[in-house]
């Protein structure tokens, strides 16, 4: 190809279900990405599928599918690139197969990507000398390696482009990096080099600014109300030449908004080091990217500039670490916020009291300042506020006593206390977050043909 046309349907798992199905029947589309997985996310694929082994990926993705299948039967040669594979790859493919065996659609080739899932490899990493230690603090993994429950590399292009050589049309991935969804038919459609490092860097750039779905089409953009239409809300596609320069619009016809605004902050979503945004496949320099408004809802985006990629993969582990509540109540009348933290004291204090020590516990009057603390001014006269008390602590039981201390404030506080009659709030586990980097020789990432 000379240009290749790439949109992505889903920013995470939750996203809208429309989108993927809009962007498929008006888009023009070559590929159709979609991205579902977060940190979190995959934690708590993991422990789906420890419940149920058949289980751990985005379920999301099979209601997407078969509501695609019209699309897929009027566009033989649209393909589907995703992560929704999560903890499980090949039990998403084997349902993924059933879907478009159902669909009539029995000639779509299903590739799956595994190799990410470091789990059952853990002890054996750290035997052979890869520490795994947390980026941020230095700590060993050992001080908490009983509790951890996954642990993935972020693997790059390479392999999506492997499962296209193989003839795939759908190609189903666990852990990639976000902008090697959209890099990998790029490369594959392009003919790129895995050493053509502006290149690389322009196809991740393009991969970055889609990958979150509508934040580039108007979504959380500073000037929203000038996006029309923004429940109807497009999402993004980016239009890729084989020179690198490629353009980022939106389905005619659909709401939100494309220009150089809603594209540059896209660009510095969750961006530590704008010259140094590290990518399994390239470091991109985000610096070196020029932005023009070519027309209506379309942005031109070139110049972008690439150096090797780092001979490691960002590993994501999740640990268990205790528990969590958060109890909110609707404060009103005169004095609303300091009753409001009067009220959340004195839950503090009766636990205490009662012998319950809680490791953390936080109080927020919400509506009065306390979102945004030292950047939105503090309201003592606010009318109302709702009061949100959060506790976290290793032992269950401890949290769990806290859930039954909000309701009797309503008799035994002071007066207008209202939104009780949700019940005790849940008991949540709380998973963390270990960041680590681990050798790229030390990963082995697969392609295969599923049946």
């Amino acid at each position: 190809m000379k240009q290749v046309r790439i949109g992505n349907g889903c920013g995470f798992w939750g996203d809208n279900l429309d989108a993927p199905v809009i962007l498929a029947e008006r888009g023009r589309l070559d590929y159709l990405t979609l991205e579902y997985l977060a940190e979190l996310t995959m934690s708590i694929l993991a422990l789906q599928k420890q419940r149920d082994p058949q289980a751990g990926f985005a379920t999301d993705f099979l209601e997407v599918l078969e509501r695609l299948g019209p699309a897929l039967t009027s566009q033989p040669g649209l393909k589907i690139i995703t992560n929704a594979g999560g903890m499980n790859p090949a039990s998403c493919a084997a349902r993924t197969r059933a879907i478009l065996d159902q669909s009539g659609l029995t000639d779509r080739v299903v590739a799956v990507v595994r190799g990410d899932d470091l789990l059952g490899r853990l002890d054996q990493l750290l035997s052979q000398g890869h520490a795994l230690a947390n980026l941020d603090t230095g700590a060993a993994l050992s001080t908490i390696r009983s509790r951890v429950v996954s642990a993935n590399a972020y693997l790059g292009a390479r392999p999506i482009v492997a499962a296209l050589e193989k003839g795939a049309s759908v190609v189903i991935t666990g852990r990639v990096a976000d902008a090697s969804l959209t890099l990998g038919p790029a490369v594959y459609e392009l003919g790129w080099g895995w050493q053509d490092w502006d290149r690389l860097s322009a196809g991740t750039v393009a991969g970055h600014l889609i990958e979150c779905g509508a934040q580039a089409t108007g979504g959380l953009w500073c000037n929203w109300q000038q996006a029309p239409d923004l429940a109807d809300v497009g999402y993004p596609i980016a239009e890729i030449e084989a020179d690198a320069s490629f353009r980022i619009t939106k389905p005619p016809g659909t709401g939100g908004a494309v220009n150089k605004e809603t594209v540059a902050e896209q660009l510095l979503y969750e961006v530590g080091d704008p010259r140094q945004y590290l990518t399994p496949d390239v470091v991109a320099d985000f610096t070196s990217v020029v932005l023009e408004d070519t027309a209506r809802d379309t942005t031109l985006v070139r110049g972008a500039r690439g150096t090797p990629a780092t001979d490691t993969y960002k590993v994501s582990i999740a640990y268990r670490d205790g528990f969590s509540s958060s109890g909110t109540l609707i404060v009103t009348g005169p004095e609303a916020r300091n009753k409001a933290q009067f009220c959340g004291e004195m839950i503090l204090s009766r636990l205490r009291r009662a012998g319950v020590e809680l490791e953390q516990s936080n109080i927020e009057c919400l509506g009065s300042g306390d979102c945004l603390p030292g950047v939105l001014r503090s309201r003592a006269d606010a009318p109302e506020v709702v009061l949100r008390v959060t506790v976290r602590d290793p032992r269950r039981a401890a949290v769990e006593r806290f859930t039954k201390e909000l309701a009797p404030l309503i008799t035994s506080g002071p007066p207008g206390l209202a939104g009780y009659a949700t019940g005790r709030p849940p008991v949540r586990e709380v998973f963390s977050y270990w960041p680590a980097l681990l050798a790229k020789s030390a990963v082995e990432p697969e392609v295969y043909i599923h049946g």
